[in-house]
């Protein structure tokens, strides 16, 4: 299906596609009427007023459109919002690098299909450069716990953490909290995420609190934070290149893990080998790697990256392109309900009258995932879906389902989870804020019925 947008909008289909994307991010309604001529119903915001226009839609996606009546304003067709960009990153296969410098990169859905994540499909982000390889060594690194909180500041070997700690082992989800940032309009500043900066791999570790525990924890502490081996992009080394924390109840909870493998095997050089924190179901950014301190702290922590706007949010809505002063901003932290639609890859075609097998993961922060459905016309119905258990507390959950289509044509399948609060992903991007974090938007993949 590919194919034929390309063919509909360019010769070059990379330049096309960031052409329509573009066009989405300044001004989605104005994307509509440029490329399709499309006007929607002023009540409801849904549909085609003119013919015209659907059928210039359909026939750049090369088929009929049976619940176009539903099509909220503004969307991009899924089967264009897929980019198929050249990549090249040691020990990742098929990630979409974002930046180099310093390095991020993200994973298709598709390649997200693992129960568990494997470290070839792990997404990647950083703040700063890569340590120099020859002093990520496992033999000579050491942990420092410290800050004005600890009563017994103390220096660990990795050896001294297997020996003296007992191991555990969770599947953690992390995620990084711009993952979706492409959605926002107007654009916001960052690497611009799809839906790819997200994981779930088995980390194995000591937890956090035995560690903490051992040094000693003054009754005045709130917070921890961290410091990592990866230098500032200036290359200054006075300076972190990100200096995050948690609260102390997030610190110590059973699943916050001081890791040193993944999926029972050393932890990959791109996401903190030798030694990382993990702090499952909070933004990636609190989950340190290359871990070389960690500071018990009698405040909330102040390092590199901690003030806002930095992983910070409104604490009011704000309308889109607001600027938001920094004391009305507050600091994000378990991260909101969210699913992702593995199989199929979008934009396959399907043979009408065969039931599709669909299946994805839905994860929600530091709560469960309740319920799973999912929508073949944009939204105006939906059809409950098998749901999984979590492996263990912060594991993504597994989901199932069969679908059936009334007839040929051009669908996307939507997927909306609902948290064990009862919050629901919203269908559109959810409310703006300046630095374009917690996209929890339905995921939704193209596919064509013939």
């Amino acid at each position: 299906m590919a194919s034929d947008a390309d063919n509909h909008s360019s010769n070059k289909p990379t330049e096309a596609q960031r052409g329509l994307h573009e066009l989405y991010r300044e001004d989605p309604i104005s994307a509509d009427q440029q490329l399709w001529g499309r006007e929607t119903d002023p009540g409801s915001r849904r549909g085609f007023l003119k013919r015209s226009g659907l059928l210039a839609m359909a026939t750049a996606l090369g088929a009929s459109i049976p619940f176009a009546k539903n099509m909220p304003a503004g969307l991009i067709p899924a089967a264009f919002a897929q980019s198929d960009e050249p990549f090249t990153l040691p020990g990742k296969e098929g990630l979409t690098v974002l930046n180099d410098r310093p390095i991020n990169a993200e994973t298709p859905p598709h390649l997200l299909d693992d129960e568990i994540t494997p470290a070839k499909h792990m997404f990647v982000r950083n703040n700063g450069l890569l340590p120099d390889i020859k002093v990520l060594n496992p033999d000579n690194w050491t942990l420092e716990i410290a800050g004005e909180s600890c009563e017994n500041p103390t220096t660990f070997t990795i050896a001294e953490l297997k020996e003296r700690f007992e191991h555990h082992s969770y599947q953690l989800t992390v995620e990084c909290g711009g993952n979706g940032r492409s959605e926002y309009v107007p654009a916001a500043s960052g690497n611009q995420w799809t839906t790819g900066a997200v994981a779930s791999p088995k980390f194995t570790g000591v937890r956090l609190r035995d560690v903490l525990e051992a040094c000693g924890i003054k009754q005045d502490a709130v917070y921890i934070g961290y410091y990592g081996g990866d230098l500032h992009p200036s290359g200054d080394p006075s300076k972190a290149a990100i200096s995050r924390g948690v609260p102390m109840s997030k610190a110590l909870e059973d699943e916050t893990l001081i890791a040193w493998a993944m999926n029972d095997e050393d932890m990959p050089v791109l996401n903190g080998h030798p030694l990382r924190l993990v702090c499952g179901g909070w933004p990636a950014s609190t989950s340190g790697k290359w871990l070389k301190k960690i500071v018990i702290r009698n405040q909330v922590h102040d390092g590199n990256k901690m003030a806002a706007p930095s992983y910070s949010v409104p604490k009011y809505p704000v309308a889109p392109g607001t600027q938001v002063p920094n004391e009305d901003m507050e600091i994000i932290q378990s991260m909101p309900v969210k699913s992702l639609i593995t199989f199929p890859a979008t934009g396959i075609t399907h043979t009408l009258g065969q039931p599709l097998a669909v299946r994805g993961h839905a994860w929600a922060g530091d709560l469960e995932v309740n319920e799973l459905h999912l929508s073949i016309d944009f939204g105006a119905t939906w059809h409950k879906a098998e749901l999984r258990k979590p492996a263990n507390r912060l594991a993504w959950q597994h989901w199932h389902s069969e679908l059936t289509f009334p007839e040929k044509g051009y669908y996307e399948v939507w997927a909306k989870a609902v948290d064990s609060e009862g919050t629901a992903q919203p269908m559109v991007v959810p409310g703006w804020n300046p630095k374009g974090y917690l996209n929890n938007a339905c995921h939704r993949i193209a596919i064509q019925i013939v």
